[in-house]
C-alpha cells in the first residue's frame, strides 16, 4: 500500500485521477478492455474532474460500475449518486461502452442479484474509493461484514454515516436520509486489480489513523485496504494529521 499526502486537496483530486486514468490505460493495453468502480461523494469532485479530462483514454473499451446507491431516492434527488455520476462522469466522456448502475427504486433484492450476476463477466481493473467519517468503504458501515460473498448487498446505514452525508450538504435534515441502501461488498472491493482511495479533510482524521495504523477489523471497515497489494491512498494534511508516521509518506 502506498499513501501520498498533500497540502493542496485539489492536487490530491488531480493526482488520484491521473492514477486512475494510467491504470485505465494500462488494462485497456493489456487485455483490451477496462472494467471500472466509481465512487462518489465529495472526496471524488476533483478526482472525477480530472478524470474526465485525461487524454489518450479510449472510453470506448471502458464499462463502469459504481459502489453503492440509497434505496427509495429517484434520480432527480439531489442526493442520487445515479445523478452524480450521471452528471460527473458519464456525460463528461465520450463513447463509454457501458455504464452499469444501482437503481435504488427498484426492488433492493432483485437489482442485487442482477448486478451480482451482472459483474461475474466483469472482473474490476480499477476500483476509486473514499473512506468515510466512521471508517466505511462504500456503505459497509461498522460492524462490516467481511465474509459474505454477493458482489452487491442491501446495507442498513449507522447514525454516524448518516449525519456525514446530511454534513456534505446532500439532505435538509437527518430524516431526510434513508436508512438503507445497496452498496457493493467488502470482499468485491478488494478483488480489484488496483484501488485509488481519496480520503481529504481533517474530518476523515480519525478514521485515516484506524485505517492505517491500527489492526485490520470490521469496527473500521476501510482498515481492509492494508490487505490489497496494488492499493494507493491520497490524504491532504488535514485528514493524515493524526498519523503517528506520515513523515515517511511526506
Amino acid at each position: 500500500m502506498e499513501i501520498i499526502i498533500s497540502r493542496d486537496v485539489k492536487q490530491i483530486g488531480k493526482l488520484a485521477g491521473a492514477a486512475a486514468a494510467q491504470a485505465i490505460r494500462e488494462s485497456i493495453s493489456a487485455s483490451g478492455s477496462a472494467n471500472i468502480i466509481l465512487a462518489t461523494g465529495t472526496s471524488q469532485f476533483e478526482v472525477l474532474k480530472q478524470l474526465t479530462i485525461e487524454p489518450g483514454v479510449d472510453w470506448s473499451k471502458v464499462v463502469m460500475f459504481h459502489l453503492d446507491e440509497y434505496i427509495g431516492i429517484p434520480i432527480t434527488h439531489p442526493a442520487s449518486f445515479r445523478k452524480y455520476l450521471t452528471e460527473r462522469f458519464i456525460t463528461k466522456v465520450e463513447g463509454l461502452r457501458a455504464a452499469h448502475l444501482i437503481n435504488g427504486e427498484a426492488d433492493p433484492h432483485a437489482e442485487c442479484e442482477r448486478l451480482n450476476k451482472l459483474l461475474i463477466d466483469y472482473p474490476i481493473a480499477v476500483a476509486l474509493v473514499g473512506i468515510g467519517e466512521n471508517g466505511h468503504l462504500a456503505f459497509n458501515d461498522p460492524p462490516a461484514d467481511f465474509e459474505v460473498e454477493d458482489s452487491y448487498i442491501v446495507v442498513t446505514l449507522d447514525d454516524d454515516c448518516k449525519k456525514q452525508q446530511l454534513g456534505e450538504g446532500w439532505f435538509n435534515s437527518i430524516k431526510e436520509v434513508p436508512s438503507k441502501a445497496i452498496s457493493m461488498s467488502i470482499k468485491q472491493i478488494v478483488k480489484s486489480q488496483k484501488i485509488i482511495c481519496s480520503a481529504p479533510d481533517a474530518r476523515k482524521a480519525k478514521a485515516i489513523k484506524n485505517t492505517l495504523e491500527k489492526p485490520v477489523s470490521n469496527l473500521c471497515p476501510a482498515s481492509i485496504l492494508q490487505t490489497h497489494r496494488n492499493c494507493t491512498i491520497y490524504l491532504d494534511t488535514a485528514s493524515a494529521s493524526l498519523l503517528t508516521s506520515k513523515e515517511q509518506f511526506l
